[in-house]
């Protein structure tokens, strides 16, 4: 009889570290950190303010950073919240 402590012959399959860890840039959750240097290339090439451009992909780096830090799956927890109607939360 097995118990739950024997692997079962056969049935070993290892999970990779990098299936459980979210996929970051540079510290910034990978679709946020896009859209932000998407964002500042914009405004600093396109409408050619560079300082405005350079202190937006900083501040919004920094700041997805940060939450990164605090709850990987920020990004995720944000677009649930906002599927949910308003009056919900009253």
């Amino acid at each position: 009889m097995l118990t739950g402590d024997e692997p079962v012959s056969g049935f070993y399959a290892p999970v990779r570290r990098s299936l459980t860890e979210p996929i970051l840039l540079g510290g910034a959750p990978r679709a946020l950190a896009i859209i932000n240097g998407t964002l500042a290339a914009a405004l600093g090439l396109g409408l050619r303010l560079w300082l405005a451009g350079l202190l937006l992909w900083l501040v919004g780096h920094m700041a997805a950073v940060w939450a990164a830090r605090r709850d990987p799956a920020f990004v995720d927890v944000v677009r649930r919240h906002l599927r949910y109607p308003a009056h919900l939360g009253s």
